[in-house]
């Protein structure tokens, strides 16, 4: 697994906001960055789970969170349009955004899929990533060096059956990550990836693979340091990459010297 250690306060002076911030690599993301000196906006469904997650941090790093509970799943247009213009009230800028949120839905061959399921999946794992990201590119772009980092499949790359639309939605975010990162890379300083995670010790794994141990699978604070890393200095040039977490090496995804 990749090994980073940056210096404590590297991200101090950061505003970066974390999606499927009340569980799973979401939640790691935010006491991981905070750690490192990050004030974070935190948005999550569980208001419950988002508030012990902001204790938690607040009592080791006070003034760091900024909570906005969301569903995505309900949310509309004007929940976009206030949750940007809240961060325009709170932030001169947002320096990154981590799409971590997202929704298995049912395992089943499309014949059977459920429609409900479908338009949830698609709505959370597709839908609210775009309509957060137009929402904040304002403030995206206001930064001087800003990440937008979609968290990804491997299902995402390569179809596999059953997986219905969970499958098809990391598909379509390698499609709006590669969209983005093309419009923006020559014309703003936001940098667009997307990174597998590979199985985590998550609940969503456990539901996808219910019969599999657990722990055989890293937990999220192991991937850490290639989150870190890609919110780092030395990371400025990578832009349109697809990466994995497994075998994450930075020079795979630097431009060729000049």
């Amino acid at each position: 697994m990749f090994s980073y250690t940056p210096p404590t306060d590297f991200l101090s002076g950061k505003n970066i906001l974390i999606t499927g911030a009340s569980d799973g690599i979401g939640k790691q993301c935010a006491k991981t960055f905070a750690q490192f000196g990050a004030k974070l906006i935190l948005i999550g469904r569980s208001q419950e789970k988002l508030e012990a997650l902001f204790d938690e941090i607040e009592a080791d790093h006070p003034d760091t969170v900024y909570l906005h509970p969301m569903d995505f799943i309900t949310a509309s247009a004007d929940d976009y349009s206030e949750l940007a213009h809240s961060i325009d009230t709170e932030f001169s800028a947002l320096d990154g955004i981590i799409h971590s949120a997202g929704l298995l839905g049912a395992r089943a061959p499309i014949e059977h899929y459920p429609n409900s399921d479908w338009s949830a999946v698609i709505q959370t794992n597709l839908t609210a990533p775009f309509m957060l990201t137009k929402s904040l590119l304002p403030a995206l772009t206001r930064a001087t060096d800003a990440r937008l980092l979609f968290l990804s499949s491997s299902v995402g790359r390569e179809a596999r059956a059953y997986w219905g639309a969970y499958g098809v939605s990391k598909y379509a975010i390698e499609g709006l990550m590669q969209t983005l990162a093309d419009e923006l890379e020559n014309t703003s300083s936001v940098k667009v990836n997307s990174l597998n995670p590979g199985g985590t010790r998550t609940n969503m794994r456990r539901d996808a693979y219910p019969a599999e141990d657990p722990n055989s699978q890293p937990h999220p604070e192991e991937l850490m340091p290639v989150f870190l890393y890609l919110f780092s200095e030395e990371s400025k040039t990578i832009c349109k990459a697809t990466m994995n977490c497994r075998d994450f090496e930075p020079g795979k995804y630097l431009p060729p010297a000049s």
